[in-house]
């Protein structure tokens, strides 16, 4: 197995990586921590997303800095004059992971504004004179925005999943040496309860995951994809689901995990496998890939709970 290394939209796990510094370890492993490999959900029965009914990244990042050994301090909410003060001070003790943001609104990025750029997270550095300084993980190293525009940004009305806007993590502290080894094996009772189905996790009406969740989305692209769906897919979902699983495959087969190791790397060449047929609108050659997928996500649970019990 050729392991994947190159770009993608891994926004949280590289902005974790950048405000824990030396002792982070790669962001494929980040990701892998944080849950993202093991599922599968449609969220409200129409939104395609390759990670865990009822995961998020919010929640990801939480599971993430716990098994690394680092603590940090997370704070939402207020105004946004309370927020931009808020990290104007948390930023001059060292560098502050926000997000979720909107996308759609960082206005450094080309053909911005839109309504559709989705959710992201940013490591800000400064904040200086009325100006944001932040390593924006999409390719813009030291981006600068007016804080004001930043805020509007950081708002992030349209993410759904975090219930109070301008989130942030700041005041990092590695509070142990953990090996990533270690803690990708302590992250597998984690990952096989979300391969199971957690269901203490909210999520919209209409949400499915796992095998049912995959076998509604190759109903949906065999009936032929909408353009907004399709986009979705092309731009996002397909490339960060086939790196997610790809770097799964690679911490497990690391773990002496080999038989889950060569099942997530199955999902990660199918998965990846999709990009061409949807981009060129093959909709059947999909939906046929899709429903190869489906009974995937038990096999993999099956091969973690044998080797955990």
């Amino acid at each position: 197995m050729t392991h994947y290394i190159g770009s993608g939209p891994y926004c949280y796990a590289n902005s974790l990586a950048m405000v824990l510094g030396a002792s982070a370890p790669s962001p494929a492993v980040i990701e892998v921590l944080t849950g993202s490999p093991f599922g599968f959900e449609l969220l409200g029965g129409t939104l395609p997303l390759f990670d865990p009914y009822g995961w998020d990244p919010d929640h990801g990042l939480d599971a993430a800095i716990a098994l690394l050994g680092a603590r940090c301090t997370r704070t939402a909410g207020g105004t946004a004059e309370e927020a931009g003060e808020r990290l104007h001070e948390a930023v001059a003790r060292g560098p502050v992971l926000v997000g979720p943001v909107d996308m759609g609104l960082l206005l450094h990025q080309p053909g911005t504004p839109t309504d559709n750029g989705g959710d992201h997270f940013v490591a800000v550095l400064e904040v200086d004179g009325g100006t944001v300084v932040f390593h924006d993980p999409h390719g813009h190293p030291y981006s600068t925005l007016p804080l004001a525009d930043f805020v509007t940004a950081w708002e992030a009305k349209a993410v759904g999943y975090v219930d109070a806007p301008y989130v942030m993590r700041a005041g990092f502290v590695q509070e142990r040496k953990v090996p990533a080894e270690d803690a990708l094996r302590a992250s597998l009772p984690a990952a096989e309860r979300w391969l199971a189905g957690r269901q203490d996790r909210t999520v919209p009406p209409g949400t499915l995951g796992g095998a049912d969740g995959v076998e509604a989305l190759a109903a949906l692209v065999e009936g032929g994809l909408d353009a907004g769906m399709r986009g979705f897919l092309a731009h996002f979902a397909i490339r960060v689901g086939a790196r997610r699983l790809s770097d799964a495959a690679h911490c497990l087969d690391g773990l002496g995990l080999p038989e889950a190791g060569s099942i997530a790397a199955g999902q990660a060449r199918l998965v990846g496998s999709l990009q061409h047929p949807v981009v060129t609108g093959d909709d059947q050659a999909a939906a046929d890939t899709l429903r190869r997928l489906a009974p995937t996500y038990e096999r993999l649970r099956t091969a973690l709970a044998s080797r955990l019990g």
